[in-house]
């Protein structure tokens, strides 16, 4: 209990608020900062068509920003399993521009491809499988 005056002012209490719109976007990044960032508009989803135009832009911005990874071709695209990812079409547009791609495990919400990221940057550099127990 806390003594006060019956003049003291009252205690204000925070509200919550909506917020007025929802906002997506598609990050890529690597060790050394991010690469490209596709804002996707309010209520739409990104389906096979609109994934395949952000990975064409993408390419450009690998080629681009980071040369000496695209010359040797060193870079690997690690996405999840969305079916804007697994779609065939997607899958031939990789192959097709030889993109290499990390496959994500199946099943592993708990798992963002992030997460191979933050904990094993050394491991992406390698087009070898990482024998590490964790990653079995």
């Amino acid at each position: 209990m806390h003594w006060k005056s019956p003049h003291s002012p009252r205690k204000k209490k925070a509200h919550m608020s909506k917020s007025k719109f929802k906002a997506m976007m598609i990050v890529f990044f690597d060790i050394r900062g991010v690469i490209y960032i596709d804002w996707v508009p309010e209520g739409q989803t990104v389906n096979q068509v609109d994934y395949k135009s952000v990975l064409t832009t993408l390419r450009e911005r690998v080629r681009r920003r980071r040369p000496d990874m695209w010359k040797n071709a060193s870079w690997i695209l690690h996405h999840d399993n969305t079916p804007a990812h697994n779609a065939l079409s997607v899958k031939r547009y990789l192959a097709k521009n030889d993109i290499p791609v990390m496959e994500h495990p199946p099943y592993s919400p708990d798992l963002a491809p992030c997460d191979f990221f933050s904990s094993r940057k050394s491991s992406l550099h390698s087009k070898e499988p990482d024998s590490s127990p964790w990653m079995q």
